[in-house]
């Protein structure tokens, strides 16, 4: 049986609803909302329905806030990876825009050591590198040409995390990209800072910017250039990041009255990671399409799945131990008059008392090594392990050595 990244039971979001508080912000627009109006835990596809049935729920569940004095009513929330389990939405009672600048403080930057008590990696080291071998021996035997395996970093720590001041420290180290804190069914938080917009919508225009190629920044000025150089000249990227773009041309082309993407990528930087990056930008033929729609028309693309998106989701169905739940997803906002912003589900966690799960993947191809591919999710993990200012020699679980204790894979063709 696979393990649970995010459960997926059929609660209702906290109950406390006046207490309930949702942010997500970003350099367009940051929303603080708090209470519960409604909450929404269906699955955005049901059976062979599409998404009819969740967008027909999400417009009355508008309608009935509208009805109860709430003007332009937003839905703020996360969606899954698998888009046949529950979504975790609300439409809060109230909320609030604002610009982002303000809740940046640098004296939050510096974090107090957190002594941890255990750090398990779900796949472990042997595992995950086994995964990738795996995914590789299917891309010979199938039309797979990518799959997206990823990894829980699973901590507990030794005293109960202060969320109010790690969510500043994550602003303050990671003030640009997707910044998320959201309350889930079970009690706990999903936070995170995500650098990849999956669509943007403003009134007739949309805007995407997906990522997919990535390097570890180095601290030294003159290798970290090199680093990017090195990223932008990789052949293996270059070729993982066309997949993704052509797919999401695909996706968007019939949608759209003008859709404009630039020839080639560019180079995005975060603190941690170098990501090979295209924005686009189109104009809408429907405009009554949200943002939201949007989103779950391309979630998910090959930049958290694979390519092609159906093999591939079936591949990582084999090979991974656990169900993402919310990892992987996507997450972000859409108002009643269909303006939002949803971005990937990535550098993030969920937050429970003392005990925290941080989720990482790497782009597997046919060129991959996966030596590499563990040290790119080592390396994307910091993202969050700088924030919560975590000693990194904590005690581990689980097998250690490469063989030891690790399951072995099943072949399989997909």
């Amino acid at each position: 049986m696979k393990s649970q990244g995010v459960g997926t039971e059929s609660a209702a979001l906290p109950q406390a609803g006046e207490a309930a508080e949702f942010q997500f912000l970003s350099s367009h627009c940051a929303i603080r909302a708090r209470g519960i109006f409604e909450s929404i835990r269906i699955p955005v596809h049901q059976n062979s329905a599409g998404d009819a049935h969740f967008q027909r729920q999400l417009r009355d569940a508008f309608g009935r806030a509208r009805a109860a004095g709430i003007a332009n009513p937003v839905a703020i929330g996360a969606i899954p990876f698998d888009l046949s389990q529950p979504c975790q939405l609300a439409i809060p009672r109230r909320y609030e825009v604002f610009s982002r600048e303000r809740e940046c403080r640098p004296d939050a930057d510096a974090a107090l050591p957190v002594r941890l008590l255990q750090r398990e990696s779900l796949p472990d080291e042997a595992r995950f590198k086994q995964s990738v071998r795996q995914a590789i021996a299917n891309f010979q035997l199938s039309d797979i040409r990518k799959a997206v395996l990823s990894r829980i970093l699973r901590l507990e720590l030794e005293k109960k995390l202060d969320l109010d001041a790690f969510f500043a420290r994550l602003l303050a180290q990671n003030p640009s990209g997707y910044h998320f804190r959201l309350p889930l069914a079970d009690g706990s938080e999903l936070i995170g800072a995500s650098p990849e917009l999956l669509v943007r919508r403003q009134g007739e225009r949309i805007f995407s910017n997906p990522l997919a190629g990535s390097a570890k920044r180095r601290a030294d000025s003159v290798e970290d250039k090199k680093v990017g150089e090195g990223l932008l000249q990789s052949a293996k990227d270059a070729s993982e990041h066309r997949l993704v773009i052509e797919d999401i041309r695909r996706q968007l082309q019939p949608l759209c009255e003008q859709l404009e993407i630039p020839d080639g990528p560019q180079l995005m930087s975060t603190r941690a990671m170098w990501h090979l990056s295209t924005p686009i930008e189109g104009r809408l033929a429907d405009t009554s399409l949200s943002a939201l729609q949007v989103a779950c028309h391309l979630h998910p693309t090959p930049a958290l799945c694979g390519y092609p998106t159906r093999q591939a989701h079936r591949l990582i169905q084999l090979v991974e131990p656990f169900e993402r739940g919310l990892f992987g997803g996507i997450v972000g906002w859409c108002d009643a008059e269909g303006n939002g912003e949803w971005a990937v589900t990535i550098r993030c966690g969920i937050f429970s008392g003392r005990r925290a799960q941080l989720f990482a993947g790497a782009g597997i191809v046919e060129d991959s090594d996966p030596d590499s591919e563990w040290l790119e999710t080592e390396a994307k993990l910091q993202t969050m392990l700088a924030a919560l200012g975590v000693e990194q020699h904590a005690p581990r679980s689980g097998p250690r050595s490469a063989g030891e204790n690790a399951p072995a894979l099943a072949e399989a063709q997909v």
